[in-house]
């Protein structure tokens, strides 16, 4: 079958939007209708969000080299008010919470600052982020109420002070996020980008989310969605919700009324919202369409417990580039863990969900122990085509095919859509999603109409396998040669001009270069019509660092000049000049050895009715999880450097304590959970414990299907393995 898709152009010249204020404007930063402006040039910024107040602050340079080296290049943050100030007029900034030296370390290792100021900020805390005195004091929360905003201005200038200049146009804070899910107080915001701005702090761009038809302040803001492919705000007996399958389709529409909607309900604002907005235009108010939350993973409820995998997260994120995203924002993108015990979302302090009281890993690409989870590959190769094609991509639309699913249970319908100016562009391919699996479609052609001439590719039909995502050039200028079509997918040009396209899987590459037949080629180096072709067989183990091309199976962390291979295998970097491969050498990390296991108590019989504390679950209290919670001493063995415990374990909740003392825990989902011993104060002659508490077998939490096996071991409360693994780390060039 033909797949038809006619390009459509822009309506009008781009305008410029409202931001940045002539006062405010810096690093060139500009932005129109259409895209984000770094010199006058597109660009599209990943930002990616990490908490710098749930990690260890010895942890925060190697993790922003970490994201810099997946791609990212905005480093998102909340200020939780809750993890600085414990009283009135008394605020914390040492240590851990040193918010200046966190934005230092953004720039030292290169990557700009997005700080999402609140001050409600939710992010599965306490109060939504608001200490407990602020909580409990006699004002109208997030609004205008003088009282309220006499709070909000102390806090400012505290922060303020304490960031002693750096939050000003010119330095690494290119954006300020105000408040979040605030839907319908526009004059609120207003207000509060006052407040800041008095207070000492301002940025180039002003943000706000605008998920859930939020009403927001013309020309003050700029307007920011969100998408996840599951959440844990959904009721335990909900199936896959509309809201989140609606985002692996290809469409124009960027609300989402799902994010936050039992919260928003909780706290009684309007609930007109919903179904997602329609109306584009009147969401965008002058701006491009831009995210900063698309699902990075998903964050563990007691009720409910989604688990999405890597290809879940990359199709969400890919599919938001087909349709025309300018910014790539993605929550989270580091997992971490809080830092104390009582500061996370619970239904006893009015919220609707049962959070962990320790770890926030989220599943998201970088795990709270420094891992990487299944979707960082596949999210770096993304990241790799928007560095090298982002100021072509700000001159493209968005342009749906003729032929699209009818509804949201069409899994048939091939998922695609075309970004191009009329002369060039690329075919984005997107067609997965989680759950319920799409089907492979058979003996599929492609015809883009572009502005003077119309291509068709394949030159044969080709079956397009469910769980494809590729992004295929068309008419692409590179030099002085042309490509006319390729079906792989474009991931970065290297110096000489070097296209570098990724095979995906079960679909043969062919080029069409010029007026040259197309051919189909192998993974290797071609020069084919004038134009050198980098195909790799996979993008799994690809780095892109600047304008250079690593494969390496372990890790690479970067800043810019410095890398570092991390328990990597197997490593080489593509010398462009040469045209070859060079192999860097890199010894074998050590082999995981087991942890003794020795039971200190058998669990007890768990209640029927466990958990069961009104519509949605509550977890268990201390005393019901001390009293049934079976307990087993981890003997470690001797080790040195920086350690980790990979735990497998199947139960209900657990939690992991160093003499005594909590300093971990988890909802069982299913997934392998990571510890760093070096991040939770384990040492060789501290007591480990793990303590697991059983499900009930007629426990009606939401799990995933993928532990439906395991349910049997979960009733039981067992550790069935636990190892400890050293990192090997090398420094390769810097």
């Amino acid at each position: 079958m033909i797949h038809v898709v006619r390009h459509r152009g822009w309506p009008a010249e781009a305008s410029p939007s409202a931001l940045p204020d002539p006062a405010e404007a810096a690093l060139g930063i500009a932005v129109t209708d259409r895209a984000v402006l770094r010199d006058g040039v597109p660009f599209v910024p990943v930002s990616g969000e990490i908490h710098f107040s749930r990690l260890p602050r010895e942890r925060w340079g190697e993790r922003l080299r970490q994201m810099r080296a997946n791609g990212v290049t905005l480093a998102s943050a909340y200020v939780l008010w809750l993890h600085h100030s414990p009283r009135r007029g008394v605020a914390h900034f040492d240590g851990g919470l040193d918010v200046a030296a966190f934005i230092d370390e953004c720039a030292a290792v290169g990557l700009g600052v997005v700080l999402r100021i609140g001050p409600w900020a939710h992010g599965e805390a306490r109060n939504g982020g608001f200490p407990d005195w602020v909580q409990d004091a006699e004002v109208e929360h997030r609004s205008d109420d003088p009282r309220y905003l006499e709070l909000v201005a102390e806090w400012f200038a505290q922060l303020a002070a304490h960031l002693d200049g750096r939050v000003r146009p010119g330095g690494p804070v290119l954006a300020i996020q105000l408040e979040n899910e605030l839907y319908d107080r526009p004059e609120h915001l207003v207000t509060l980008k006052r407040l800041a701005r008095e207070a000492g702090m301002s940025a180039p761009l002003w943000t706000a989310t605008a998920w859930g038809g939020a009403d927001l302040p013309a020309g003050e803001v700029m307007p920011l969605f969100g998408g996840y492919g599951d959440g844990f705000w959904a009721d335990p007996e909900d199936d896959w919700d509309p809201s989140f399958r609606a985002h692996y389709f290809p469409s124009h529409v960027w609300d989402d009324p799902g994010v936050g909607a039992d919260v928003r309900a909780a706290q009684g604002f309007d609930a007109a919202a919903s179904e997602a907005s329609a109306d584009t235009a009147a969401l965008l108010r002058g701006f491009p369409p831009a995210t900063c939350e698309l699902g990075g993973g998903m964050a563990t409820a007691y009720h409910r417990r989604p688990v999405l995998s890597g290809r879940d997260v990359a199709a969400l994120a890919h599919g938001k580039i087909g349709n025309g995203s300018a910014w790539q924002g993605y929550y989270m993108f580091v997992g971490g863990r809080n830092p104390g015990p009582g500061l996370q979302e619970t239904q006893a302090t009015g919220y609707p969900n049962d959070m962990a009281e320790w770890s926030y890993d989220f599943h998201a690409p970088i795990g709270q122990s420094g891992d990487l989870h299944g979707s960082a590959a596949l999210l770096r190769a993304q990241h790799a085509f928007l560095s090298a094609f982002g100021h072509r991509l700000g001159g493209m639309t968005s342009t749906l095919p003729e032929v699209r699913a009818e509804s949201l249970d069409d899994t048939a319908t091939l998922r695609w859509a075309l970004r191009s100016d009329g002369t060039e562009g690329f075919c984005v391919i997107t067609h997965h999603q989680p759950h319920i699996p799409v089907q492979t479609v058979p003996g599929v052609q492609l015809q883009v109409e572009l502005d003077d001439e119309t291509l068709l590719l394949p030159s044969a039909p080709v079956d397009i396998p469910a769980g494809t995502i590729a992004r295929w050039p068309v008419g692409l200028r590179v030099g002085d040669a042309r490509l006319r079509w390729a079906t792989a997918s474009a991931l970065t040009m290297l110096r000489g001009g070097i296209l570098v396209l990724t095979a995906d899987h079960g679909i043969p590459v062919e080029v069409a270069v010029a007026d040259e037949e197309p051919r189909v080629v192998e993974p290797g180096l071609h020069e084919v019509g004038g134009l050198a072709l980098l195909v790799l067989a996979d993008a799994a183990d690809a780095w892109v660092l600047g304008d250079e091309l690593w494969i390496c199976d372990g890790q690479l962390l970067w800043d810019g000049s410095r890398i570092e291979a991390r328990d990597a295998t197997r490593l080489r970097r593509f010398d462009a000049a040469s045209r070859r491969w060079a192999e860097i050498p890199v010894g074998r990390p050590p082999e995981a050895v087991p942890v003794g296991i020795r039971t200190v108590r058998d669990a007890g019989d768990v209640p029927a009715d466990h958990g069961f504390g009104g519509p949605r679950h509550s977890a268990p209290a201390a005393a019901a999880f001390d009293a049934l919670a079976a307990v087993f001493a981890l003997e470690l063995p001797a080790w040195d450097g920086d350690a980790l415990l990979d735990i497998d374990w199947a139960g209900d909740v657990a939690q992991l304590r160093v003499d005594g003392a909590t300093v971990d825990d988890r909802f069982w989902d299913g997934t392998s959970w990571a510890v760093s011993l070096r991040d939770i104060g384990a040492d060789a002659g501290g007591a480990l414990t793990l303590h697991v508490l059983p499900l009930s077998q007629q426990s009606t939490v939401h799990l995933p299907e993928s532990t439906r096996r395991s349910r049997a071991d979960a009733a039981q409360g067992v550790v069935r393995s636990v190892r400890l693994r050293t990192r090997s780390s090398s420094v390769i060039a810097g």
